[in-house]
C-alpha cells in the first residue's frame, strides 16, 4: 500500500518545487492515503509543505527575486479590517508524546468590504484546509495559502470575491508544541514516582497566540472563543471559562472531549489551555466566584497560600473598582517552564511555581510576599487589561504600569504588617529612576510597530516607572476622585479597547485637575527632572527656590532644549513630618513659594513619602539640617530610605562626592527598618561591584562589616517571641551582608549551622537559608559546592532549588566557576531558570563577570535559541556585563552584538553599555578619594 503511494509523493513534492507554489491541498490528499493514520498523514503533510516552502524561498533568493529590493527588515502593517471575527470555534487535539496538534477552526466572521483573500496571523502552523462559507451560501475552497513568515501573516487566497456580510471561515492545520516557553508549548516535569511527562500549556502575550491557531492576533481585535480540547482521559484540561461538557473521544477510547463555555469578548493575547497532571485547592470569594489554585500532584497543600489571596483580592477589587468581576470562576495554575513570573489570561492564570507556590515548613518570607504581589498583579488585570484592554501595545505601560501600582495597594489591605508602600519605593520607584536617567533609556508610551519590538518595552519603564507615576497621580488627585475616575473608565470601556488618552479624560472629569496635561508631560518624554531647592529665613516664614532640570546619569542636562515636566510637589516640616504642608505644581523651570510658621530651628523636606518620581539636590544648609532626621529617626523610614538614595545617584552622576554619601551611610547605624537596610545594602552592593575593579576591594567589605554588625548582633540568628513579617526579611539581609564580607563570626556560625543542615540533625529555617548558602558557597572549596548541588538535586521545591542556584555562583575558585556555569546549561536546571544561575556567577565577583561573559558568548547560540529573542535574553545581557566599569568592555559588548543581533534586546544592548561607561568614570573620578577615605577610617586616633 505503502510502497504503490510513495512515486506520487515524489511526483507531487517535484511538481511543487518546480511550480513554486504550495498546493497543500493536493499534498494532503495524496499523503492521506499513504501512512496508516490521519495524524501521521498530516505530519508527513506538513513535512512535505515545509521543505517545499524552504527551497521555494532559497530558490527565489538564489534567481534573484526579492533579495534586490526588498530591505532587510520590512515594514510592519497592522492586518486589514476587510475581514474581522466575531467569534473563534476552536477545536485542538494535542500529542504530548510526539509533541505536535492537530487543530480545527471555525470561525464566524464578517466581511466589510468585497475581497478575494483573508490576511491573518499565522507562525510555526502549517494550514491543510481552509474554505469559506457565505451565510446561505455555498462553501468557497482556498486556493492558496501564502506565508509571510517575516511577518508571521497568511493569506488565503478565493478563486471568487467574498461578499459582504457573514460567513463561517474552516481552518484545518497542524503545530509543533515547541520547547520556547511560547505559544502553545511543552512543559518538563516529574511525576511522584520519578518519571519524565509533559504538559500541553500556552503563553501567548504578546503575539504569539498564532503559533497556536490562525487568527487575527492583535489587542482591538477581540471576538468571543468556543473551546474544545481533545485529551488523554487521565489529564486535566483548563481553559480560559467553566467546562460544560466532557464526552468519550470517538475515534480514540483513552481521549476525551472536553467543552468550554463560551468568552465573553476578548483578545487573541489572553487565550489559554492548558492539559496535564495537576491537583487543586478550591474556595468561593465573598461574592460568589469558584477559585481554584493547581499544582503539581501531591503539592496541593502549596496553593493554600495563594488561594486565601486570591479570595481576598476578587472582593477588594470589586469593591476598588465597583465592577463586579465578569467570568464564574478563576484558576491559578503553576507551571513548570514558564519564562515570565506570570500571566493574566483571562478566567485562567498561568504562573512559575516559585510565584504561586507555598510551603509552610519550606518557604521563606519573602517568597510569601512575591507570591501575594503576583497574584495581587495579574488579579488586578483581570479587570484593567482583560475587560478594558490596551488598543495597541503602545499602551502596555498602562496595562503593566497600574496593576504594578495596584498589586502593593492589595497586599497592603491583605498583609498590612508588610510595611509593603515603603518596599515599593526600594523595589519599583528607585530601580525606574536608576534606568530613566539612562540617556537609552525611553519613553513610558513608546510607538511599537513589528511585533518583535514589542518584548523590548517589558521593562523596569513600564511597569515600574509606570507604576511610579501612577502612584504620584493618584496622590496628587487622592483617592476618591481617582476611583471615581477609575470606574467611569472601566464602565465606559468594559468588553472594548481603549488608549492612554481615554483613562486621563475619565481621571479629569472625576477630579477637575488637568490630568491630560501633567501625565503627558511623563509618558511622552523619556526621564524626569531634578528639582533644586534652596532657602532664605524671613521672620517666621521660610522662602523655597525651587528649579527642575532634566536628570541624567552622567549628570545634569546641559542642552538647550531641556525638557520639563508638570511636577505636583509636596513639603513638610520637622514639626510633623508625616504631615504636608504645602503642595504646589511646578509648570515652569523655576519657582518661589513661602513655608509660613517654620522656625530657624526647623527643617524643611521636599516630596514626603518619597511619592514624586524626581530626584532631589538640596543647598548644603538644608542637607546639614535634614540629615540628623536619619540619625535620630525622625524623618519617615520611607524619605530616610529617599534621601539616602538620591544622594546616592548623585554621587554616581558626579554632582557630588561619593565619600560625602559613605559618611551618610555610617549615620544609619542605628536604623530599625528593613526596606532603609534593603536600599542601602543594593547601594552597598553597586559600589562594592565597582571597587572590585581596584586593589582595595577588602576595604569596602570591612567598611560593609563594620556598618552591618552592630544590627547582625542585635537581631543575632534565631526568631524571637513577638517578631514578625519584617524581621525575618532583615535578619536573612543582615546575616547575607555580613557572610559575604567575610565577618568571620557569621561564617563560623554560618558553616556550623550549614553543616546540621545537611547532616538531618537541625533543618535551617527558610528564611535563614539563603544567607548561609551564600556565605558558605563564597568562602567554600569544591566539596561545599558539591554539598550544594546534592542539596539541588534532593529538593524536591522549586523555591528551594531556585534559592541555591541563585548563590552558586559566589564560589570563588577559577575552575569551580565554571563548573557552575555548565551546571546552568545542565537538564537540572529549567531553562527560564539557566539566567540566574549564569547571573549569580557574573554578580558575584570580577573574576565571575569575565568568566560569565566569555560563558555567554561562548554558548551563544544555544542561549539565544532557548529563549528564541524573548525578554530573558535581554535580562541574561543586562546580569552578564552590566557591572564591567573598563572603557573598552563596553565597546567589546557592542561589537559583540553587532555580529550576534539580538532584536527584543538592542535597547538593553545600550543601557549596558552606557552602564559600563559610566562605571568607567565614576570610578576614575572618586576611587583615590574613597581609598582615602577607607586609609583614615582605619588609622589610629592622633
Amino acid at each position: 500500500h505503502a510502497k504503490f503511494y510513495r512515486p506520487f509523493l515524489i511526483i507531487e513534492l517535484m511538481f511543487l518545487l518546480l511550480s513554486r507554489t504550495v498546493s497543500l491541498s493536493v499534498v494532503h490528499r495524496v499523503t492521506c492515503s499513504c501512512p496508516s493514520t490521519p495524524s501521521k498523514a498530516i505530519l508527513v503533510s506538513s513535512v512535505l509543505i515545509k521543505l517545499a516552502r524552504k527551497i521555494c524561498v532559497s530558490h527565489s533568493s538564489a534567481s534573484g527575486q526579492n533579495t534586490g529590493t526588498m530591505p532587510e527588515r520590512r515594514p510592519f502593517v497592522r492586518l486589514p479590517t476587510d475581514v474581522y471575527p466575531v467569534n473563534y470555534g476552536l477545536c485542538l487535539k494535542p500529542d504530548l508524546i510526539d509533541f505536535t496538534f492537530e487543530g480545527k477552526l471555525e470561525a464566524l466572521v464578517e466581511v466589510t468590504q468585497s475581497t478575494n483573500q483573508i490576511v491573518m496571523n499565522c507562525a510555526d502552523i502549517d494550514i491543510i484546509t481552509a474554505s469559506f462559507a457565505p451565510e446561505g451560501g455555498d462553501e468557497i475552497n482556498a486556493t492558496g495559502f501564502n506565508y509571510q513568515n517575516e511577518d508571521e501573516k497568511v493569506t488565503l487566497s478565493f478563486p471568487t470575491a467574498l461578499q459582504k456580510g457573514s460567513g463561517m471561515l474552516k481552518i484545518d492545520f497542524v503545530g509543533e508544541l515547541n520547547d520556547k516557553m511560547k505559544g502553545f508549548y511543552r512543559s518538563k516535569y516529574t511525576t511522584p514516582a520519578g518519571e519524565v511527562r509533559y504538559a500541553a500549556v500556552t503563553q501567548f502575550e504578546a503575539t504569539d497566540a498564532r503559533r497556536a491557531f490562525p487568527c487575527w492576533d492583535e489587542p482591538a481585535i477581540k471576538a468571543t472563543f468556543d473551546i474544545t480540547l481533545i485529551v488523554p482521559k487521565d489529564r486535566v484540561a483548563l481553559s480560559n471559562m467553566n467546562v460544560i461538557d466532557k464526552k468519550p473521544y470517538p475515534e480514540d477510547e483513552n481521549l476525551v472531549e472536553v467543552k468550554f463555555a463560551p468568552t465573553p469578548i476578548m483578545s487573541t493575547y489572553l487565550v489559554a489551555f492548558v492539559i496535564g497532571e495537576y491537583h487543586h485547592v478550591e474556595s468561593q470569594s465573598s461574592d460568589g466566584v469558584t477559585v481554584r489554585v493547581y499544582t503539581p500532584v501531591g503539592k496541593a497543600e502549596q496553593g493554600k497560600f495563594a488561594l486565601e489571596v486570591a479570595t481576598k483580592t476578587l472582593p477588594f477589587y470589586k469593591d476598588y473598582f465597583s465592577v463586579p468581576y465578569p467570568l464564574p470562576k478563576i484558576d491559578l495554575i503553576a507551571i513548570a517552564d514558564f519564562a515570565a513570573g506570570a500571566m493574566e489570561n483571562w478566567g485562567l492564570v498561568t504562573y512559575r511555581e516559585t510565584a504561586l507556590l507555598i510551603d509552610p515548613k519550606n518557604s521563606c518570607s519573602s517568597s510569601k510576599q512575591w507570591v501575594a504581589l503576583v497574584v495581587g498583579h495579574e488579579l488586578a488585570h483581570q479587570w484593567f487589561g482583560n475587560l478594558v484592554t490596551m488598543e495597541w501595545w503602545t499602551h502596555l505601560w498602562l496595562n503593566e504600569g497600574f496593576a504594578s501600582w495596584i498589586e502593593y495597594l492589595c497586599v497592603d489591605h491583605c498583609f498590612p504588617e508588610y510595611d509593603i508602600w515603603t518596599q515599593f519605593v526600594s523595589a519599583d520607584y528607585t530601580r525606574a529612576l536608576d534606568l530613566d536617567a539612562l540617556d537609552s533609556s525611553h519613553p513610558i508610551e513608546v510607538d511599537v510597530g513589528h511585533p518583535s519590538e514589542v518584548d523590548e518595552i517589558f521593562d523596569a519603564i513600564s511597569y515600574s516607572k509606570g507604576a511610579s507615576v501612577i502612584r504620584m497621580l493618584h496622590n496628587y488627585i487622592g483617592d476618591e476622585d481617582f476611583r471615581k475616575g477609575m470606574n467611569a473608565y472601566l464602565l465606559k470601556f468594559q468588553h472594548k479597547n481603549a488608549s492612554t488618552e481615554d483613562l486621563w479624560s475619565c481621571l479629569e472629569q472625576a477630579s477637575g485637575k488637568p490630568i491630560a496635561a501633567v501625565m503627558g508631560s511623563w509618558t511622552k518624554q523619556m526621564g524626569f527632572p531634578i528639582i533644586a531647592v534652596d532657602e532664605e529665613q524671613q521672620g517666621d516664614d521660610r522662602v523655597l527656590k525651587i528649579s527642575q532640570k532634566k536628570f541624567c546619569a552622567s549628570g545634569l542636562h546641559d542642552g538647550e532644549d531641556c525638557p520639563s515636566w508638570m511636577v505636583p510637589i509636596s513639603i513638610c516640616t520637622s514639626n510633623d513630618p508625616t504631615c504636608t504642608k504645602l503642595k504646589l505644581l511646578l509648570e515652569k523651570p523655576e519657582t518661589s513659594v513661602t513655608v509660613r510658621g517654620v522656625g530657624p530651628d526647623q527643617w524643611i523636606k521636599v516630596n514626603p513619602g518619597t511619592v514624586g518620581f524626581y530626584r532631589i539636590q538640596y543647598s548644603s544648609s538644608m542637607l546639614k539640617n535634614v540629615l540628623p532626621g536619619i540619625r535620630d529617626l525622625s524623618l519617615q523610614p520611607v524619605d530616610r530610605l529617599g534621601l539616602q538614595n538620591d544622594l546616592f545617584s548623585l554621587s554616581r552622576a558626579g554632582m557630588m562626592s561619593t565619600v560625602e554619601v559613605l559618611k551618610l551611610m555610617e549615620a544609619f547605624v542605628n536604623e530599625p527598618n528593613y526596606t532603609v537596610w534593603s536600599d542601602l545594602s543594593c547601594n552597598l552592593g553597586v559600589l562594592s561591584s565597582l571597587l572590585s575593579h581596584t586593589d582595595f576591594h577588602e576595604e569596602i567589605q570591612e567598611f560593609i562589616r563594620d556598618l552591618f554588625t552592630p544590627v547582625g548582633q542585635k537581631l543575632g540568628w534565631d526568631s524571637k517571641p513577638g517578631e514578625g513579617h519584617l524581621d525575618a526579611l532583615l535578619r536573612g539581609l543582615v546575616l547575607g551582608k555580613l557572610g559575604k564580607a567575610g565577618h568571620k563570626p557569621t561564617l563560623e556560625e554560618a558553616r556550623r549551622r550549614f553543616k546540621e543542615h545537611v547532616e538531618g540533625r537541625q533543618i535551617l529555617p527558610a528564611d535563614l537559608r539563603s544567607p548561609v548558602y551564600l556565605t558558605v558557597l563564597k568562602h567554600g572549596d569544591g566539596a561545599m559546592l558539591d554539598a550544594m548541588l546534592k542539596l539541588h538535586k534532593q529538593a524536591d521545591m522549586q523555591e528551594e532549588k531556585n534559592r541555591i542556584e541563585r548563590v552558586l555562583g559566589a564560589i570563588p575558585a577559577p575552575e569551580l566557576i565554571q563548573k557552575v556555569l555548565c551546571f546552568a546549561l545542565s537538564e537540572d536546571v529549567r531553562p527560564q531558570d539557566t539566567v540566574s544561575v549564569i547571573g549569580g556567577v557574573a554578580g558575584s565577583s570580577k573574576q565571575g563577570r569575565k568568566a560569565a561573559w566569555k560563558f555567554v558568548k561562548d554558548n551563544w547560540e544555544e542561549l539565544y535559541n532557548r529563549y528564541q529573542g524573548g525578554f530573558l535574553i535581554s535580562r541574561l545581557i543586562k546580569l552578564t556585563v552590566d557591572g564591567f566599569a573598563v572603557d573598552k568592555m563596553a565597546a567589546e559588548v557592542k561589537s559583540f552584538f553587532e555580529s550576534h543581533p539580538a532584536p527584543a534586546a538592542e535597547r538593553t544592548v545600550q543601557q549596558c553599555c552606557e552602564n559600563i561607561l559610566l562605571n568607567a568614570a565614576w570610578l576614575k573620578r572618586d576611587a583615590d578619594d574613597i581609598h582615602q577615605y577607607f586609609l583614615l577610617r582605619k588609622a589610629p586616633p592622633v
